[in-house]
């Protein structure tokens, strides 16, 4: 066996249905008597109805969370936590509201307990992206990770299934990029395989049935260790072009993911013969980017840039922003095959 580093990300997990009935009992442990709710506008009643657990501890309710988590938000909601003298954070819903809850944590290292409402995963990483003018960059801090994560299957069965599964796929697209990682190691590939089957697995049954308990309960498992598998190790290109895209374009964030995700898997493949293995099996398919494809595609998702919102004459641009801040990559990045990745992608042709 080759040496290898793990460095394991500390944190606290509660998983069930009905957890978020503990919220009171976490946020006492953390000494949270002013706590500032966030969400995003579309889940407002919810983070309320979450606010009602804690009841006299609130101190406010912030629910202008945005995608790519722009700056003016950030500091829109840094006025709230200043005002209120906010002790403690509650992010309520998906990665948009985690990734604003992060930020305020960046800024004040404000203790953070997040409650998933989708299969994000960002939730367990301490990785916070921001946009600003167009552009997207990211950061990694012990500040940004959360200190407590109440996953409660409940709250996710009202995800449309269209977002479930975009949602999961995104989540995927982490355990994917961990697994061909430059400090990738045998603890978080374990871990980034049992996160891709668990997932594969439970997607098509919550597309069948969006009330199957058990089945969502099986997605946000995976979700959850997706986002552990990335937290631990480091981001390659498929998160460069979905960063660079989203930053330029504003892209919807998980379907965004979902379309480009087999096309940089193809990409790495011959370079990383290893972890596409490890795909495959998780998978169930002999050819683990054509068949993430189809299996995407099966579930309704759209697979198409364009149909996303994308210019097909951003595409020059977006390479040229790719290459020049460049994350770490098993096969080097090279203009004409990113040029054709992103051109069927935005096509929305197979890999």
């Amino acid at each position: 066996m080759d040496n290898f580093i793990f460095n394991s990300n500390p944190g606290r997990v509660l998983f069930g249905s009905g957890t978020v009935a503990r919220l009171p009992d976490e946020a006492a442990r953390l000494n949270g008597e002013r706590v500032l709710v966030l969400s995003t506008p579309e889940q407002a009643d919810l983070a309320s109805s979450v606010a009602g657990y804690l009841g006299n501890r609130v101190a406010s309710v912030f629910s202008n969370a945005q995608m790519h988590t722009p700056v003016e938000v950030t500091r829109e909601a840094m006025r709230i936590v200043d005002e209120v003298r906010a002790d403690l954070i509650v992010s309520v819903g998906g990665g948009s509201t985690t990734g604003l809850g992060k930020a305020i944590a960046f800024r004040t290292d404000l203790p953070q307990i997040v409650v998933p409402t989708t299969y994000a995963g960002s939730e367990a990483t301490p990785i916070l992206g921001e946009t600003d003018a167009g552009r997207k960059t990211t950061k990694s801090d012990p500040r940004i990770l959360p200190e407590v994560i109440v996953y409660d299957v409940d709250l996710t069965l009202s995800l449309p299934v269209s977002m479930s599964v975009t949602s999961g796929i995104n989540a995927i697209a982490h355990a994917v990029e961990a697994l061909y990682a430059r400090d990738a190691n045998p603890i978080i590939s374990m871990m980034a395989e049992e996160a891709i089957t668990s997932i594969a697995r439970g997607l098509p049954r919550v597309a069948a049935n969006a009330q199957d308990r058990e089945a969502r309960a099986q997605v946000l498992y995976g979700a959850w260790l997706c986002g552990v598998s990335l937290g631990s190790v480091g981001m390659a290109l498929h998160h460069k072009l979905c960063h660079t895209l989203g930053g330029m374009f504003n892209l919807p964030h998980a379907a965004m993911h979902t379309a480009i995700l087999p096309h940089a898997l193809r990409y790495n493949a011959d370079a990383a013969p290893a972890a596409v293995a490890r795909v495959s099996r998780a998978l169930g398919f002999d050819d683990a980017p054509k068949g993430l494809f189809n299996f995407a595609k099966g579930l309704g998702a759209t697979m198409s840039l364009k149909s996303l919102g994308m210019p097909e004459g951003g595409i020059e641009a977006a390479v040229k922003e790719a290459m020049a801040n460049a994350y770490w990559n098993p096969r080097p990045l090279e203009k004409g095959p990113l040029t054709k990745l992103l051109e069927l992608a935005w096509a929305g042709e197979a890999p």
